[in-house]
């Protein structure tokens, strides 16, 4: 435990926990654009949805949900299958849209698998802020591609996490295995 982690549990009436602290303030834009359900304006989910594919790292649009890489990815090729529509719980979406998402969210794993060959899969969805959704107004489900040793020393020990892969040529990988995939 840092000596901060301990002053700061101390200073508001805690115990420390022996937990330290990943502080990742570049997510704050995101956790304070996040709108309650019905106010799309803010919400970066939405705004992704309206720009070129490009900029906003989409993939591939179905006609009622949309793959985009995550912005701040755990793994190359960590993709999020996404609703048009703005909706938080898995409990709102259509029939069409949950159809569309478990599609897109297959698709994806195949075109992952022979574009890079991860090992497994994480796939998953945080529900509400308490349920650890960074954007919890919008719904959208997380495909992260894992291999081997992804899990090493650096994110742990360096805080820091190697990422073999700019951004936009994981774009240009998987736009392109999508287009072919037809």
């Amino acid at each position: 435990m840092s000596v901060t982690d301990e002053v700061d549990a101390h200073e508001f009436g805690g115990d420390p926990d022996g937990f330290e602290r990943l502080w990742t303030p570049h997510r704050l834009a995101y956790v304070k654009s996040d709108k309650p359900a019905g106010e799309s304006r803010g919400c970066p989910l939405c705004r992704k949805a309206e720009e070129d594919d490009r900029a906003a790292l989409v993939v591939h649009r179905g006609e009622h949900c949309y793959v985009v890489l995550n912005l701040y990815p755990y793994n190359p090729g960590h993709l999020m299958v996404c609703p048009y529509r703005h909706v938080a719980m898995y409990t709102e979406i259509t029939d069409a849209e949950r159809d569309e998402m478990s599609v897109l969210t297959q698709r994806s794993m195949t075109l992952l698998e022979r574009s890079s060959g991860p090992q497994g899969f994480n796939i998953g969805m945080n529900q509400g802020r308490v349920g650890g959704a960074g954007i919890s107004a919008h719904l959208h489900q997380h495909i992260v591609p894992r291999w081997e040793g992804d899990a090493n020393f650096l994110p742990i020990i360096g805080r820091t996490k190697a990422l073999p892969e700019l951004l936009d040529d994981t774009w240009q990988r998987l736009s392109a295995a999508f287009r072919e995939d037809r």
